[in-house]
């Protein structure tokens, strides 16, 4: 099982159990989230979020915000459903791109469980793609001052060889407030305007795991 960054999300007795969901293959360090200098917000502290891939094609991400949540619109628990829009309100996403490729495909994750999934030929051209069967598998946990995020994606659903191939990969995050300010935050910005298509936002690689590479998550 993953565990969030900062702690074992266990310990947490006033944590708020919205859907229990999948077990998690094993992460790699922490990455960190920084917010657009066009965006500031002080009701957020930070955004960690952790990534990991297994072998025969899963990619975990868990995204961990800490803040004042209290201050933010966060979308209350609703049935786990396609829904298109999402980056309007507050949602975590991520980019996911084959290496040495133009091509790429972006999922929306709502607090909600709702979820998003576009394909791009290359930089915003896009192709949506409804199609339940590419469901990600999501838990979301929050308490007063934690919001957490995991999803499941099945790589091979993308594509057949998703599964066998380095990533590259795009994190972001847009979060708003009780007045509807929103702000966007990435693990980069490039120069103006947010933008998290943009191809230097790809910058976590993720190579193919061995099966050596996997923990035991009992």
């Amino acid at each position: 099982m993953l565990t969030k960054a900062g702690g074992d999300r266990s310990t947490d007795p006033n944590q708020q159990l919205i859907e229990r969901g999948p077990t998690m293959p094993s992460a790699t360090p922490s990455v960190t989230l920084t917010c657009h200098p066009q965006t500031p917000t002080d009701a957020v502290r930070s955004i960690a979020v952790h990534v990991g891939r297994a072998p025969g094609g899963t990619l975990a991400v868990e995204f961990a915000l800490d803040g004042e949540l209290g201050r933010l619109r966060i979308p209350p628990p609703r049935a786990a459903c396609l829904t298109h829009g999402l980056w309007e309100h507050t949602c975590f996403e991520a980019f996911i791109a084959l290496d040495a490729t133009p091509a790429y495909h972006e999922f929306n994750f709502a607090p909600s469980r709702e979820w998003a999934l576009y394909a791009f030929h290359s930089y915003r051209e896009i192709a949506p793609l409804p199609d339940a069967r590419l469901a990600p598998e999501m838990n979301v946990r929050r308490s007063a001052d934690r919001l957490e995020l995991d999803a499941l994606v099945r790589l091979d659903r993308l594509s057949a060889i998703h599964a066998d191939t380095p990533l590259r990969l795009a994190l972001a995050a847009v979060i708003e407030d009780n007045s509807g300010s929103l702000s966007y935050w990435a693990l980069r910005h490039p120069p103006g305007k947010p933008d998290f298509h943009h191809p230097n936002a790809f910058v976590l690689t993720l190579e193919v795991p061995s099966v050596d590479s996997i923990v035991d998550p009992r």
